[in-house]
């Protein structure tokens, strides 16, 4: 009783438009005060200090720090023509290049907010002036940058390692293949869109102008190099390979010459800010983590759900179920902040792999970006391309499909995204 009491207080704060962060601070210490005392929060303040400085969290702002530079450093533009050279003569070639580039972005950022800013921008007006649809445009974009929390390095699976006390590094191998399924899903469902639509092709392909844009990109492809195989290699951390890739983009955008200081600045603040609510709600999840803790709640949730059922399948269904929902109406910072600490008991009594159910919250939560009310990569897309999010949302269901699809074969074949982990670790 005094959980959903709880519950409903944070909700109800949140719907009169607080911070998620300061409800959910608000509602853990109502928890502690109720259950324990005021005695209970003496400590608060070094306890949510000493939750937010893990080592682990330190590559949030690295990642989006690299991704700044990257776009601002031309870095982003030279990628562009690559993959157009390598499929723009396809029809629909630029909705796929679109798709390929941010595949490649993703390695960078780890941030769909920040794919779909930094390539919509360039990219949407180019596809609009070609004859694309601007709903189709924002489609493609927003959902191709959600690729940016599947493809390793990703944000939500570094707060997600950090929430459950598993390996960040087995995460990012997880990634891999379910990215590059999903790419290959996407461009398979835009090409069908081309081919309806008879959207243009770019130029015919050429092989000097492919050698040229392979030559010209070929400092840009060390950073994917840097990171995953400095990760995969064993030879650094996923914090330390965020260091690294902070320094490579600052040495390839100086190899190019042409680094957009003004562009860069309000890149890093932009960083700056997301970076900050990220570290606001990790801090104030302590509290209600504690709470729960205490109040021994996620133990209590998982005695429940297992006494109902204890075959895997059916309680991995049961979850998809409810982080779909949730990704409704929460980021997929709270919802991983909120939900893990709750749902881990259940995952370890259930014997379910929890790097294997990383990577199925992750694709969840991928999807939550997608779909309305809060949808915050979906509303970024539509916001450049000027365009009405519930016609935008028409067109992006196909390509929500295709998350789907990858989803469930994640869920259900764990074999698909643990193979590689079971390579390289296990």
């Amino acid at each position: 009783m005094l959980m959903a009491a709880i519950f409903i207080a944070m909700l109800i704060m949140i719907c009169i438009n607080m911070p998620i962060a300061v409800a959910l601070a608000m509602a853990g210490v109502m928890g502690l005060l109720l259950t324990e005392g005021p005695g209970s929060l003496v400590t608060i303040a070094l306890d949510m200090y000493d939750g937010s400085t893990k080592f682990s969290l330190i590559a949030i702002p690295m990642f989006v720090l690299a991704g700044a530079i990257m776009n601002a450093g031309g870095i982003t533009d030279r990628l562009i023509n690559f993959v157009t050279a390598i499929i723009g003569f396809i029809r629909g070639g630029l909705a796929m290049v679109n798709i390929g580039v941010s595949l490649f972005f993703a390695e960078i950022s780890g941030s769909a907010v920040a794919d779909v800013a930094a390539m919509g921008s360039i990219l949407i007006p180019q596809m609009k002036k070609r004859g694309y649809s601007k709903e189709f445009s924002a489609a493609v974009t927003s959902s191709s940058a959600s690729l940016a929390i599947i493809i390793p390095p990703s944000i939500p699976m570094i707060l997600y390692a950090a929430s459950a006390n598993t390996s960040v590094e087995q995460l990012f191998v997880a990634g891999v293949v379910p990215g590059l399924l999903g790419a290959a899903g996407l461009m398979t469902v835009a090409y069908f869109f081309a081919k309806k639509y008879n959207f243009p092709t770019e130029a015919a392909f050429n092989l000097a102008r492919l050698r040229e844009t392979f030559i010209d990109a070929m400092p840009a492809f060390t950073l994917p190099v840097i990171i995953l195989g400095g990760i995969f290699g064993g030879y650094v951390t996923a914090t330390e390979a965020a260091g690294l890739a902070v320094l490579a983009a600052i040495v390839v955008s100086a190899w190019y010459g042409n680094l957009d200081v003004r562009h860069l600045r309000r890149a890093m603040l932009d960083g700056g800010i997301q970076t900050a609510v990220v570290m606001l709600l990790v801090a104030a999840s302590v509290l209600m983590g504690g709470f729960l803790t205490r109040a021994q709640i996620p133990q209590q949730l998982a005695e429940s759900i297992l006494s109902i059922t204890n075959q895997q399948w059916a309680i991995l269904l049961i979850l998809n179920f409810f982080f779909l929902i949730i990704g409704f109406f929460l980021h997929s910072a709270a919802a991983i902040i909120l939900v893990i600490p709750i749902v881990i008991p259940l995952i370890t009594a259930a014997g379910i792999d929890p790097v294997h159910f990383g990577l199925v919250v992750t694709l969840n939560l991928a999807i939550g970006q997608q779909t309305p009310p809060v949808a915050s990569v979906l509303i970024t897309a539509c916001s450049v391309a000027r365009a009405n999010i519930w016609e935008v949302s028409k067109v992006n269901i196909w390509f929500v499909g295709v998350l789907l699809a990858v989803l469930m074969l994640c869920t259900y074949v764990p074999a698909v995204p643990m193979f590689l982990v079971e390579y390289f670790y296990r």
